[in-house]
């Protein structure tokens, strides 16, 4: 077995085999050569649960030619390869190509940053970051960034 497919078999199996997460039924499949993933590694406007909230426009300028696709923020575990990174009207979407690693919808995502630009309020309000990387992570800081499409 692939070294980078040991935390999914050490983590799903018994969570997620034939149960419900982010409304999705997911059941996991035998390892693929290459997969397309599609998701969004941040979500704007909604409060994460270390209580930051990431602006619209945050990641003005980002390319995804700079960006590490990582497992868990581990910079000695890329996984793959962004394809496109972007922000739209909902976050940081992204879309990225995977060789030799199995996710499934409902994956979580997240990404590593510096700031540039915050407001102290109620929450931090990230008005501008740099984006270091976007990694497949366990248990994502904000519940809402996530695999949302995979294909073959």
């Amino acid at each position: 077995m692939d070294s980078r497919l040991q935390p999914l078999a050490e983590v799903y199996p018994e969570r997620l085999q034939g149960s419900r997460r982010a409304g999705m039924t997911v059941t996991l499949t035998n390892m693929v050569q290459s997969m397309r993933i599609a998701g969004y590694a941040a979500v704007f406007d909604v409060p994460d649960r270390g209580g930051d909230i990431v602006r619209r426009g945050a990641f003005a300028g980002v390319s995804e030619a700079r960006v590490p696709l990582l497992w868990q923020h581990d910079p000695r575990r890329t996984i793959g390869v962004i394809e496109h990174l972007s922000e739209d009207a909902r976050g940081l979407r992204m879309i990225a190509r995977l060789d030799g690693t199995q996710i499934i919808p409902g994956h979580g995502l997240s990404f590593g940053y510096r700031v540039r630009a915050a407001t102290h309020r109620t929450y931090r309000e990230l008005e501008a970051l740099e984006l270091i990387e976007v990694s497949l992570v366990k248990e994502p800081m904000q519940p809402l960034a996530v695999v949302h499409a995979v294909e073959p």
